[in-house]
């Protein structure tokens, strides 16, 4: 990191830090921005109706029972993401970069219970990755707006703009961002880190967060996320994307029609990513 940059970090933890301690206490804080002393939960997570965004709002949902019938669907979507978007595989798990990854139950939604969970689910791996929250806490705790929201309502990274104060990795409650601890671009005994280069898409440098994009340039064109399009070639209705503020919409459509959960719905971020369970 140059002289310029390390001086700006300085800068920029004197001057963010109160807004960093927002999101960083979680539910309480944010529960301040519904205006009251309790997080107000979100539709399909609580009791009480998400008031409704306006504008294009893009959305996933993931049809867990059709992963886990299906072995090695999510192993492929995570391929086709991270071979795509140049994301490096580390030799160590502590410098592990991820858009998309998977879990079990309990570490995904760890405010659902657990009790007596019967094997089926104890045994699932959950797809998981950037809720893409219409009231993200990481974007108001980005010190550069490195980080922001789209007009699709996408939660973007500039990676020009990222200085590596990791201030969104401190908000955000999902374990959705990688840091690079180390360049990407790099190799060790001969083995590079990106393994399939693609050129069509820039690759980052050490000290630079990164994570799932929606894959906003393709949705942009009216395609799917590269993902969603893996999954529903093997399996129909494994994922799917769409506009939530769109009554008419395919994904509109699920969520009236089937049960969904959302991940830690009571801290008031309003995931855009439904889970059928």
């Amino acid at each position: 990191m140059d002289n310029t940059r390390r001086k700006f970090l300085k800068l920029a933890g004197l001057t963010a830090v109160a807004g960093v301690t927002v999101p960083m206490l979680g539910s309480k804080a944010l529960a301040a921005d519904h205006g009251g002393g309790h997080a107000a939960p979100a539709e399909h997570g609580g009791g009480h109706q998400e008031e409704a965004p306006t504008g294009v709002r893009q959305g996933l949902v993931i049809d867990t029972g059709k992963f886990h019938d299906n072995p090695g669907l999510a192993e492929k979507c995570q391929k086709v993401c991270h071979d795509y978007h140049n994301v490096p595989k580390f030799p160590t798990s502590k410098d592990e970069i991820k858009w998309i990854w998977t879990d079990k139950f309990p570490n995904v939604f760890p405010d659902h219970s657990h009790y007596k969970k019967d094997d089926r689910m104890s045994s699932m791996n959950i797809l998981a990755l950037c809720n893409h929250c219409d009231n993200p806490p990481c974007v108001r705790a980005c010190p550069t707006k490195a980080t922001f929201k789209n007009k699709d309502g996408v939660v973007m990274m500039d990676f020009h703009r990222c200085i590596g104060c990791r201030f969104c990795m401190a908000a955000c409650p999902y374990g959705a961002r990688s840091f690079n601890w180390r360049s990407p671009r790099g190799s060790e005994d001969g083995h590079p880190f990106i393994e399939n280069y693609n050129p069509k898409f820039p690759t980052r440098m050490r000290g630079v967060v990164e994570k799932c994009s929606l894959c906003s340039w393709r949705t942009k064109q009216g395609k799917d996320p590269l993902c969603v399009e893996e999954a529903n070639k093997e399996v129909e209705g494994a994922m799917v994307f769409g506009d939530l503020n769109d009554p008419n919409s395919e994904i509109s459509k699920v969520l009236r029609n089937r049960f969904t959960i959302q991940r830690k719905p009571s801290l008031g971020t309003k995931p855009s990513i439904f889970y059928i369970i």
